[in-house]
């Protein structure tokens, strides 16, 4: 289990690392003309409408053959991809071409991802005492945020220690050639790893889906559209009011690059700091009391904070992106163990590819992308923050109607 917890640091590491280096991208792979920005956020919300593809093919191989092979293949899929990215020419180099090729390397890595964390999920799940689950599978999320910290981290020194001309002609490589050699560690530690005893059960019991996306189609609709809602938003607080920050507060003027990546360290900080506390809670008191706590936060904070990290003041800045961190920490701490839980074991993975997933590429990738565009359109910082609202809004009446899950026993 501490493997798997593990290999979601190098995941989120080795995913998170483009959008925090999202503005040098632009340079080196889109030459950095009046909207490569737009270009290199819209790049990553194409990739990202990969993962609910991966999570399906991964989450068969998961249902079908065990949590542990479906693991193994992915993480070699993106140790794979990492190290690819490493030694990709530049704008400089080929032109365009540099920018397709990183498009299509980015979607490579979206496929893997999307069944690596439904999976992670599902093993720590299963793997947990019933009453220690939300605490357990929240450290998937907490994980997540580590490698989200590294990442964070990793791009700030980057950027700090060079000068402009060095980081866009090598020095970016390095960031991405440490994730390579992170994923390929962790590819070597899972080949150790125990088969979930969940599936175990099933082997032994003779329940093992032979096809795992009908079963869940045609018995678990209304899971499906539980576990969306729950992803939905914690996808969009945790992209736009995580991941997006960073380039707002650039673009916006109120912080250089390197100052606006240790923004982001900070923030990561916050949701790991946040994210246990969160998942105890949800095994005191219930997951959809939780749920419900959240959602209405999500009503009220996010607007409120965008538009004081938009006023140009560095104190503003810092509690909004704080408070933003609270929030998507909380939500991906509760949201982790809901999601899987609407599931049996048998057909879980897949599931939470049709479910959980498909919300992610709709509410996560395309978040960061739609926040800029219109904000770009409107000129009012507080716009991505209503975005998060007005999905807390559509998803407040769905976890109202939740059945709680949490094991009484």
């Amino acid at each position: 289990m501490a493997i798997a917890a593990f290999s979601t640091v190098v995941e989120w590491y080795d995913f998170t690392l483009y959008l925090y280096l999202a503005t040098v991208l632009s340079r080196v792979f889109f030459g950095g003309g009046a909207g490569s920005l737009s270009v290199t956020l819209g790049g990553f919300a194409v990739a990202y409408l990969m993962r609910p593809l991966g999570a399906a093919v991964f989450g068969h191989v998961g249902d079908r053959f065990g949590r542990r092979r479906m693991m193994l293949l992915s993480m070699a899929l993106m140790t794979t991809a990492m190290l690819a990215t490493a030694a990709m020419p530049t704008y400089a180099q080929i032109g365009a071409a540099s920018g397709w090729l990183l498009l299509l390397l980015r979607c490579v890595m979206a496929f893997s991802v999307g069944g690596e964390y439904t999976g992670v999920v599902a093993y720590l799940l299963e793997g947990a005492h019933r009453r220690r689950r939300g605490l357990v599978t929240s450290s998937a999320a907490a994980a997540s945020e580590i490698g989200g910290l590294l990442a964070a981290a990793a791009a700030a020194l980057t950027v700090a220690a060079m000068a402009p001309a060095e980081l866009d002609d090598w020095g970016w490589r390095l960031p991405f050639l440490f994730g390579a050699l992170l994923a390929g560690a962790v590819l070597l530690a899972r080949a150790r790893l125990e088969e979930s005893p969940e599936f175990e059960r099933q082997i032994a019991a003779r329940t093992v889906p032979e096809r795992p996306l009908r079963q869940v189609l045609m018995r678990h609709r209304m899971a499906i559209a539980r576990g969306f809602a729950v992803s939905a938003l914690g996808s969009i607080t945790y992209y736009v009011g995580i991941t997006y920050v960073p380039a707002f507060v650039t673009e916006s003027g109120v912080m250089a690059e390197d100052e606006a990546l240790w923004l982001s360290t900070a923030a990561a900080l916050m949701v790991i700091f946040v994210t246990p506390f969160v998942g105890i809670l949800s095994d005191r008191i219930g997951r959809r009391p939780v749920l419900l706590c959240v959602g209405v936060l999500s009503v009220l904070v996010p607007a409120a904070a965008f538009a004081a990290m938009g006023g140009g003041s560095y104190g503003a800045a810092l509690i909004g992106a704080l408070l933003l961190a609270s929030l998507g920490g909380a939500v991906s701490a509760v949201g982790a163990v809901a999601t899987a839980e609407q599931f049996p074991g048998e057909g879980r993975l897949t599931g939470l590819a049709l479910g959980a997933t498909a919300a992610t590429a709709l509410f996560g990738g395309l978040a960061p992308f739609a926040a800029q565009m219109l904000v770009q359109a409107t000129g009012r910082p507080a716009v991505p923050g209503l975005m998060i609202a007005a999905v807390a809004l559509c998803v407040l009446p769905v976890f109202m109607k939740m059945p709680e899950t949490r094991p009484t026993q």
